[in-house]
């Protein structure tokens, strides 16, 4: 049997997280996927147990979010749908193990939820980084000042003054 770490890489999650309205998702056929069974008994589970999926825990893509989504990967692989997929956000994957109920379930989402808190991470690392790049910016430019200011110095005292020239006759 595999271990629960064997299961499902985390990178593999990563690359499934999509940014859909503002929200960090996971669309219904890649969790199928990783829970390894059909989209359609995922999307009847959810259906099943609606109450349990408020708005900001899953939607519907319109179609034309759909079309985008499926245009910036270049395929059609996605299947012949009939319907757009929808969109768990992560509160929405925390529930799917609740309604799914099986031991692969548990462990997907625990390396699922580890993959949306690493995402989480990141992005507050890189939110400061705006903050840094503006004070090297300052002080870059404070120094270009100085430089400058060093530069004119250096060629003032490196020229050689030319010496006046003597009036002829005298």
């Amino acid at each position: 049997m595999k271990s629960k770490s064997e299961i499902i890489s985390r990178a593999i999650i990563e690359n499934r997280i999509f940014v859909i309205r503002g929200h960090k998702v996971m669309l219904d056929f890649h969790l199928a996927e990783l829970y390894g069974v059909e989209a359609k008994v995922l999307k009847r589970a959810t259906r099943r147990n609606v109450d349990r999926f408020p708005h900001d825990f899953m939607f519907e893509l319109t179609d034309e979010e759909y079309d985008v989504l499926r245009s910036q990967f270049g395929t059609s692989s996605w299947g012949g749908r009939r319907y757009p997929p929808y969109a768990f956000t992560e509160q929405g994957v925390a529930m799917l193990s609740s309604v799914l109920r099986s031991q692969r379930a548990i462990h997907v989402n625990i390396e699922i939820i580890r993959a949306f808190v690493k995402l989480r991470e990141i992005l507050s690392t890189h939110k400061e980084l705006p903050f840094k790049l503006k004070q090297l910016e300052t002080k870059v430019e404070k120094h270009d000042e100085e430089l400058q200011t060093i530069f004119e110095a250096i060629s003032q005292l490196t020229s050689i003054p030319e010496k006046p020239k003597r009036p002829i006759g005298f």
